[in-house]
C-alpha cells in the first residue's frame, strides 16, 4: 500500500489574503508535487516557482525537489517588490516615564 504524507501548503497573496490548503502526497513526493496538488498555481497565476517564488518551511528555504515529510508546512514566498533601503523607517515610540 502506498504511504500518504499529509502536509499544508500556504500562500499569502499581495492583497493580504492567506490561503492554506491541506494536501496529501505519496511517500517520496516532493515540495513541487505538493504545491501542484494544492491547486494554488491555478488559483494564483502570479506564482512562478521556476523563476520568481522561493519556498520554505517555517522560514527555512527548501528546494522544489525536497522530499515532503509528514506534517510539513510548505510556504510559497512572494518576491520582494520594494528595495528595503528606499523605504522610510517609522519612528520608534519612546518609552514613557512612569512615576
Amino acid at each position: 500500500m502506498d504511504e500518504k504524507i499529509r502536509t499544508l501548503v500556504v500562500y499569502a497573496a499581495k492583497n493580504g489574503r492567506q490561503t492554506q490548503v491541506p494536501v496529501e502526497v505519496s511517500g517520496g513526493g516532493t515540495v513541487r508535487d505538493a504545491i501542484k496538488r494544492s491547486g494554488l498555481l491555478t488559483q494564483f497565476p502570479e506564482i512562478d516557482l521556476d523563476n520568481l517564488n522561493r519556498v520554505g518551511s517555517y522560514g527555512k528555504f527548501l528546494t522544489l525537489d525536497t522530499v515532503v515529510e509528514e506534517g510539513m508546512r510548505l510556504e510559497i514566498y512572494r518576491s520582494i517588490t520594494v528595495d528595503p533601503a528606499t523605504v522610510p523607517r517609522r519612528p520608534v515610540a519612546k518609552p514613557t516615564a512612569k512615576g
